[in-house]
């Protein structure tokens, strides 16, 4: 059993970790690395202990040992995920300009607060762990939290050389990966005025489709051009339900997200707010596909105007790093009644034309239209093939043909979706079956 601490002791641990907390409170750029709740429970543990608290250290360190746990990272790690996402005036600036022109104060500001940290990602669980054991005066050290990291971190700093000199890589990695929200996920939506990252997207791949291959292979070269900093034009995926027009643009930010491409999804209810979510990500370095799915409008509907700017722009320039991608069941988008076709008959001859006119012609307004066909048998079958091949389905050709078949005669006819949900099944029911026998 370890004897019990002595006063001299006692000041020394507390003199210790006074010093590592006026060195957080000094913080000038990268103070947000402590809003989460490792940080702020790490923050609420150096209070306890600079206090003096016996009683409470114990209980601080349980929960600063629980959000470790809970993040599924190291204190090191955790450290290095919070500087690579940061957002705060260094890593903005840096994303708009080079390294050169940034403000040389923020600069400095930046090395201080690099050397902090690099202070703080030194600090082992092990000293930690003996600081609560002194203060609380406890027999014996708490556990301490350790995990084998399964994935590198997304930002490597030197273990033995001074992160303050990495101000210069660092500002690279911003101007590459940009930073916040925008850098930690791949796919958005728009939710109550805000971005909000998918934590789990659609694991799709481009090559987990087939059939269609014209009109991908157009989208594809539509994406590239966009992500190589070229002319890239609005598209309109427009065709039958269940053919993939949908997965096909989520399989696009799977493909290129380490590129820098982001999908922003948008509901139709929220289309108003288009303008105000391309301003937030113009000046960001990644390249943004805006995601409409199961795009028309209804007579008078405001939101038809609101994608009019977007599309066509307004005063301000429309962004080189945004487009509009859109799928829709019908060809002009906006829906069409026979009785908004003008009669020789009416008093209101030329407003009415100009008024079909403009329905039929917003999807115009998309530089690109992509058609995708209703599934023949054929096409059906050789999406069934593909994916069965995908998922390691030991049937024969002739068997999975005639179950094939069968299925979309019960079901929903023939389609992509079609096939995906009949090869989840089977999938499911071959493993039962071999489960049972």
């Amino acid at each position: 059993m370890r004897d019990r601490p002595d006063d001299t002791e006692l000041a020394a641990v507390q003199s210790e970790v006074q010093h590592y907390r006026q060195r957080i409170d000094g913080l000038l750029i990268y103070r947000s690395v402590f809003d989460p709740p490792v940080g702020t429970t790490f923050l609420a543990l150096l209070n306890a202990l600079e206090s003096g608290d016996a009683a409470l250290s114990p209980r601080a360190y349980g929960a600063w040992f629980q959000s470790l746990a809970a993040s599924s990272a190291s204190w090191g790690h955790y450290l290095l995920r919070q500087i690579a996402y940061a957002e705060n005036p260094f890593t903005l600036q840096a994303q708009r300009q080079d390294f050169v022109h940034l403000t040389p104060a923020l600069v400095a500001a930046t090395r201080r607060d690099l050397s902090t940290l690099q202070a703080l990602y030194q600090l082992s669980g092990d000293t930690v762990a003996g600081w609560v054991q002194a203060i609380a005066q406890i027999p014996a050290a708490p556990v301490v939290w350790a995990i084998d990291e399964t994935t590198p971190p997304l930002l490597t700093l030197p273990d033995d050389a001074p992160w303050a000199e990495a101000v210069e890589f660092l500002a690279g990695h911003y101007r590459r990966q940009g930073s916040g929200l925008l850098a930690q996920y791949r796919a958005f939506t728009w939710h109550q005025g805000q971005l909000c990252g998918i934590a789990d997207p659609d694991p799709i791949r481009l090559g987990n489709l087939t059939a269609y291959d014209h009109p991908r292979r157009q989208l594809v070269q539509n994406t590239l051009a966009l992500l190589k900093g070229y002319p890239a034009l609005n598209v309109v995926l427009y065709g039958s339900r269940g053919v993939g027009k949908s997965s096909l643009v989520k399989a696009l930010v799977n493909e290129y997200a380490d590129q820098g491409l982001r999908l922003i999804e948008v509901a139709k209810a929220d289309l108003q707010a288009l303008p105000q979510i391309v301003g937030e990500v113009r000046s960001r370095p990644q390249k943004f596909i805006i995601f409409v799915d199961d795009l028309s409008f209804e007579e008078d509907d405001d939101t038809f105007k609101a994608l009019k700017v977007v599309l066509e722009g307004s005063t301000t320039a429309r962004p080189a790093n945004v487009v509009v991608y859109a799928t829709s069941n019908r060809r002009h988008l906006v829906r069409e009644f026979f009785s908004d076709r003008p009669r020789p008959s009416d008093q209101d001859e030329v407003q009415s034309w100009d008024t079909m006119q403009e329905k039929l012609s917003f999807s115009d307004r998309f530089g690109l239209t992509l058609t995708f066909e209703p599934a023949d048998q054929p096409t059906y079958l050789a999406i069934v093939h593909h994916l069965a091949q995908q998922a390691d389905i030991a049937l024969t050709e002739d068997d999975l043909t005639a179950r094939a078949l069968q299925w979309a005669t019960r079901h929903n006819g023939r389609s992509g979706r079609t096939a995906r949900q009949f090869i989840d099944w089977l999938t499911a029911d071959l493993g039962l079956a071999e489960r049972l026998s």
